[in-house]
């Protein structure tokens, strides 16, 4: 399967996918120490993102969320690339500035095409989203 999208952030990386239906705010939403999902009643509380292909519909919270990403960057917690149904300024911000793949706008529903577990390579450059 390879669905095509929007480049937001360039680069290439590949990992297992976990995919969350709900947004996400990586401004205590996500421990940045060790990777994990902490939001309470979230769908993905207490799953690591770390070095996963990270698939979620949009981002939620404060400005600071894009500097928690860049932490986890620095410590090795981060996933290795974000796939979005759209992204918002937050995520966006928070990718560039760690160098995290990051695609959105799909030309399918990424939140229906992938599922969790799956092998998965972004292609920031291009824009495009495989199954391998």
């Amino acid at each position: 399967m390879i669905l095509r999208g929007r480049r937001v952030m360039g680069g290439v990386a590949e990992g297992e996918a976990l995919v969350s239906v709900e947004p996400v705010s990586f401004y205590g939403g996500v421990d940045p120490e060790t990777g994990c999902v902490t939001e309470p009643g979230h769908c993905c509380c207490g799953e690591n993102i770390s070095g996963k292909v990270f698939v979620f519909p949009t981002g939620k919270g404060s400005t600071v969320g894009s500097y928690v990403i860049y932490r986890m960057k620095k410590l090795g917690t981060a996933p290795a690339a974000i796939v979005n149904v759209e992204t918002e300024a937050i995520i966006a911000t928070g990718c560039v500035i760690s160098d995290i793949p990051l695609v959105d706008k799909l030309d399918g529903d990424p939140l229906k095409a992938i599922k969790t577990g799956m092998r998965i390579k972004v292609n920031g450059d291009n824009g495009i989203v495989e199954t391998l």
